[in-house]
C-alpha cells in the first residue's frame, strides 16, 4: 500500500534521471499532471502523455538532458510530506538556489511553480523543490 504518491513519483523520476532512462511511467492523478505540467513549463522535462492501460491509466514522462547526457534535474526532494505538511505564503516563497531551481506550490488555483506564486502573490502547500 502505498501512503504518499508524490513521494512515489518523485522517487521514480529521480531512479529513472540517475539510469537516464528516456521515459518513466507510473499511476495517473490530478495533483502529478498538475506537477508534470508544472516541470515542462519550467524546461525540466521534454513532455508527459496520458497512456492508455488497464487497470487504470498510467503518466508517461519524457525525460530531458543536456547535449552530452548531463542531468538536467540534478536534485528533486519531497518537502511537505503526510506526518508534516509546509504551507508557505507568496512573500515567504524564496528563490531555490538563487533562481536556479524551482519550487512545486499546490495552491487554490491549482500546482504552479514558486516563481508564477510570487507573481500571483499565492501561497499553498510546497510540494517537491527542483534543481
Amino acid at each position: 500500500m502505498m501512503t504518499d504518491p508524490i513521494a512515489d513519483m518523485l522517487t521514480r523520476i529521480r531512479n529513472a534521471v540517475r539510469v537516464e532512462r528516456p521515459h518513466v511511467d507510473m499511476p495517473i492523478s490530478k495533483v502529478k499532471r498538475g506537477l508534470v505540467e508544472v516541470l515542462k513549463r519550467e524546461g525540466y522535462i521534454w513532455d508527459w502523455e496520458e497512456v492508455e492501460d488497464r487497470p487504470a491509466n498510467l503518466l508517461r514522462i519524457h525525460l530531458k538532458y543536456g547535449p552530452n547526457g548531463e542531468q538536467i534535474i540534478r536534485r528533486i526532494r519531497r518537502v511537505s510530506k503526510p506526518g508534516r505538511r509546509v504551507y508557505s505564503g507568496a512573500a515567504a516563497l524564496k528563490p531555490v538556489l538563487g533562481g536556479l531551481g524551482i519550487r512545486v506550490i499546490s495552491t487554490s488555483r491549482g500546482v504552479i511553480s514558486d516563481r508564477e506564486a510570487r507573481q500571483r502573490k499565492l501561497g499553498g502547500e510546497v510540494l517537491c523543490e527542483i534543481w
